[in-house]
């Protein structure tokens, strides 16, 4: 038998969640969307505090089986208030999972315990450069050995939290970057750089069309020195090993993008829903299609999408947690939500009309808000391409 039902100890922590996303984000959204570069530290304080008090009171967390899928679901839930916040909270983030993926258990106690010691910080993930998007492989930020050193140089883009992790808190930043420009894919491999190091630099913050109450950084490294034991890992060139540590990363990061991806879309869904409901524009359900009202149709399918890409989501997380390899799943979640919450919250304006359309309410931000989950942590088109590989058992090189 197949049980989608949570448990009930999830589901009585994901009432919190909802709480904080309902009264600590939702009244604040329109303002931080205003204000892109204004720090909410009000709103991080009082959040950064309710999770010890939470620790404090021994609210029981969730089962260690359930970790990866309780991710997705309490980041529904906060994306459902304000993605954009939620990707502003002090947390490991990109960057931590990263550590997660690539670094030895030594490396992951020693660079992860800093975030449990009661201090907000961020730690975000530099991939991406001005010449380099989609196509990871073709990273041309080096480092290279000098006695007891790596030396970095490049530049990288479209840093989430870059801002935050590289100048503001205690965090830091993974730079992957490569060892052996000769090895191809195989020379890359992740470094950590700590907060302030001498060499990197915030050459600018980037302003966005949605999530603008987080930080999107451009970061420079100049000669930018980090200690041996910050390469994440074996510092060994592989033909198996470097680039598959950023798979890992991403098929660890993507389920969570398409949650963020499922709480902005049924943030959408549940305002038209209860326009109708004031409105007394009935959904009728269970009739023929050819009896049902365009409107009907349209809410309809918005729900029957939502309802798919969470049931990907919440599979490649339990893939995850049971230890699976989840590459082809991870990546089916990541575009069908993408995509979803694409077409929901833009149909979701068409339905709303003139309100949808105006700043008085949020809709107009969710669909704004939407679009970024189609496109970071891989495209819609790389992860069909990766989707299609795996399906079909082609290598990179057969299929590109």
């Amino acid at each position: 038998m197949i049980d989608f039902e949570l448990e009930p100890q999830i589901v009585k922590l994901l009432s919190v969640y909802h709480a904080t996303a309902e009264n600590l984000m939702r009244p604040i959204s329109r303002r931080y969307d205003e204000h892109e570069h204004e720090e909410p530290w009000e709103f991080w304080n009082a959040i950064w505090s309710a999770s010890r008090n939470r620790s404090a009171q021994g609210v029981e967390p969730p089962p260690a089986s359930a970790r990866n899928l309780f991710t997705c679901l309490t980041t529904e839930e906060l994306c459902w208030g304000d993605a954009g916040l939620f990707l502003s909270i002090p947390n490991p983030g990109l960057g931590g999972a990263a550590v997660a993926a690539a670094g030895t258990p030594e490396q992951r106690a020693r660079f992860l315990s800093r975030f449990r010691d009661g201090k907000p910080k961020w730690a975000a993930m530099a991939i991406t450069e001005p010449g380099c998007g989609s196509d990871s492989a073709a990273i041309s930020t080096t480092a290279r050995r000098e006695g007891d050193h790596w030396v970095i140089n490049g530049t990288k883009i479209f840093c989430t939290a870059g801002l935050m992790s590289a100048e503001k808190s205690e965090g830091f930043v993974v730079v992957w970057a490569s060892v052996d420009r000769n090895a191809g894919r195989a020379g890359i491999k992740p470094f950590v750089v700590e907060h302030n190091t001498p060499g990197m630099t915030v050459v600018r913050v980037e302003n966005k069309l949605g999530i603008r109450a987080s930080d999107t950084a451009m970061l420079s490294f100049e000669d930018c020195r980090v200690p041996l034991d910050h390469l994440l890992g074996s510092p060994e060139v592989t033909p198996e090993g470097g680039f598959k540590d950023v798979m890992a990363t991403f098929d660890a990061t993507r389920p969570i993008v398409a949650a963020m991806a499922i709480g902005v879309g049924r943030a959408a869904l549940d305002f038209v829903r209860e326009f109708f409901q004031r409105n007394n524009v009935p959904v009728r359900y269970g009739i023929s299609t050819r009896r049902q009202t365009a409107i009907e149709r349209d809410f309809i399918e918005m729900e029957t999408q939502l309802k798919a890409a969470r049931l990907l989501t919440w599979r490649a997380a339990w893939m995850l947690d049971a230890g699976l390899r989840n590459s082809l799943e991870a990546s089916m979640a990541k575009a069908k939500a993408g995509r979803v919450v694409t077409l929901i919250t833009q149909k979701a304006v068409e339905l709303l009309g003139p309100l949808g359309y105006s700043r008085k309410e949020l809709v107009e931000k969710w669909m704004r808000d939407a679009k970024i989950n189609d496109i970071f942590e891989g495209t819609q088109q790389i992860n069909l391409l990766i989707i299609a590989r795996r399906i079909l058992g082609y290598s990179s090189k057969e299929l590109n």
